[in-house]
């Protein structure tokens, strides 16, 4: 990992044919550490943006988006009111997976920040509710997954099941999730395409000067799926001012059958991304992110009322935030937990191009972003002197100055704990300043 900016250029030439790079530099947005990144300037001056990953979820991950990029035909872009990367190209780096794609415009709002009333809440509801509104072939003509409402629901049963069986779950909440899965009202409703999990920061936004913050461009499409769409509302947990400005323009906007129980099963979802942490840990045989997930799954249930355990099933006034008991859990620096789902109907090395197209790293430092806005400070490194060929034996480059990766430039050095806690304060950042639904 921790390529340079430079190095990246060169695979671009490579998955780019005729491709002539004058600039680069560092992605700057919500880097996680997962994947190394940059902005690619071409002489055209269009600039897109790569990323790498050496690992198989990361490479995944890249699979994944590949494939829903290019199942967004240029007819379902037209029934989008925001802009949706281009597919550009895909190449080996070494033993990673590198995409490259196209370079979209616009800034991005925290869950936490995202305010009330008209501007970005609204826009952001209604352009959930238009991938929503995406014709199912989207999903199926690309051999993406598709689950329907009773698979979606198996799969939250067995999650529970998973769960409790670590013996780490307090009861209160077994039993409330159990209630919920088993409440057959809960469950009814009509698939739709979803991103699989959107988050706030998937979001690209410009100011309006009538309408405040619009948006004009998503990001993350790696879950493109067919399912639940309460997916793509979890997030609304950690955003308390907007919750409710968001739910209510995606009403508006939305063509399909009204679903009483979406804001319950979203709210459902959000508390699951605890258990999925600890299921994580289980299955990775890692004690200490199972601590964690346990004291966060700890805080959550002392912060329900008493007598609210069935709540989700008996559709009550809603739930007490757990907020006071989260609040102990010690602030560290947050990393992206990655829960959404994913595709499971390819073989992500029959979409790679051959080992002749490989181009080899450069021993060189760098940093790592995902894709999002990235023109925010940094400067772009002049390669418009280095002749394509050049470009193409990155090992023989000087590497490009750049600032300190603030995510950690080699996962692998990171102190276990340290690793658990950063993960610990991601989930919890997506209940901060959650409310009752």
């Amino acid at each position: 990992m921790a390529r340079s900016p430079f190095t990246l250029a060169a695979a671009v030439t490579a998955a780019l044919s005729g491709a002539e790079v004058v600039g680069a530099r560092t992605l700057t947005t919500d880097g996680d550490g997962r994947f190394d990144s940059a902005v690619v300037t071409l002489t055209d001056g269009r600039e897109l943006a790569i990323r790498v990953g050496d690992d198989d979820e990361t490479a995944r991950e890249l699979a994944a988006e590949s494939l829903a990029l290019r199942a967004l035909t240029a007819g379902a872009r037209a029934m989008l009111p925001f802009r949706a990367p281009e597919y550009i190209g895909e190449t080996r780096l070494s033993d990673g997976r590198a995409l490259v794609t196209e370079l979209l415009p616009g800034f991005q709002i925290e869950a936490g920040h995202v305010p009330a009333g008209r501007g970005a809440a609204e826009s952001m509801g209604a352009s959930i509710a238009a991938v929503h509104a995406l014709p199912a072939s989207v999903v199926r003509s690309a051999g993406l997954t598709a689950r329907t409402a009773e698979e979606a629901r198996e799969e939250i049963r067995q999650l529970v099941d998973r769960a409790a069986a670590t013996g780490r779950v307090p009861a209160r909440l077994t039993v409330r999730w159990r209630e919920a899965v088993e409440d057959d009202e809960l469950w009814r409703f009509e698939s739709a395409v979803t991103l699989g999990g959107v988050q706030a920061t998937s979001f690209l936004f410009d100011d309006d000067s009538e309408l405040g913050p619009q948006v004009i461009g998503v990001v993350h499409w790696h879950g493109l799926s067919l399912g639940d769409p309460a997916v793509d509302l979890a997030w609304l947990s950690s955003a308390t001012d907007a919750a409710g400005d968001v739910h209510a323009a995606y009403a508006h906007a939305s063509n399909r059958t009204p679903d009483g129980a979406l804001a319950l099963r979203a709210r459902l979802l959000a508390e699951l991304e605890f258990a999925r942490w600890l299921v994580h840990g289980d299955a990775m045989h890692r004690e200490d992110i199972m601590d964690d997930a346990a004291a966060l799954l700890e805080a959550l249930a002392e912060g329900l009322r008493e007598n609210d355990l069935s709540v989700i099933a008996q559709r009550s006034d809603g739930v007490d935030s757990a907020l006071d008991a989260l609040g102990r859990v010690p602030e560290t620096a947050a990393t992206r937990i990655h829960t959404a789902m994913e595709t499971d109907a390819y073989n992500p090395e029959d979409l790679m191009p051959g080992e002749d197209d490989e181009v080899s790293e450069a021993d060189a430092t760098g940093s790592d972003r995902p894709e999002g806005d990235a023109n925010v400070g940094e400067p772009t490194a002049d390669l418009s002197e280095v002749t394509r060929s050049g470009l193409l034996q990155p090992g023989d480059a000087e590497p490009v100055d750049e600032p300190v990766d603030r995510a950690g430039s080699d996962p692998s050095d990171a102190d276990p704990a340290d690793e658990a806690q950063r993960a610990a304060r991601a989930a919890l950042q997506r209940w901060t300043s959650s409310s009752s639904e």
